[in-house]
């Protein structure tokens, strides 16, 4: 899986993992919400492991598609199509 630098996300992302790490509160009523994982792209764990968060996203109106995706263990993941590709982020 790619990797991607705290650094190199852009503003809107790493506005999002500060919030992560504040505990909130989050712009978005899902924001928090278990990330199944059902496409396979990340490491397999039990339901309710993932958490994902919304990355706002520049001109749409609504949620848009980016998400910031941690796991229980502070795995942390972030995409811009959630169904399609993912890159870590070392924290």
């Amino acid at each position: 899986m790619p990797v991607t630098e705290v650094s190199e996300l852009p503003a809107e992302a790493r506005r999002t993992l500060r919030l992560i790490d504040e505990g909130g509160p989050f712009p978005h009523e899902r924001d928090g919400s278990v990330f199944g994982a059902f496409e396979g792209l990340l490491p397999r764990h039990e339901n309710g492991y993932c958490r994902e968060c919304t990355v706002p996203t520049p001109g749409p109106d609504d949620r848009g598609a980016r998400r910031v995706v941690t796991g229980r263990n502070g795995e942390t993941h972030r995409t811009d199509a959630p169904y399609a590709s993912f890159t870590a982020v070392p924290r």
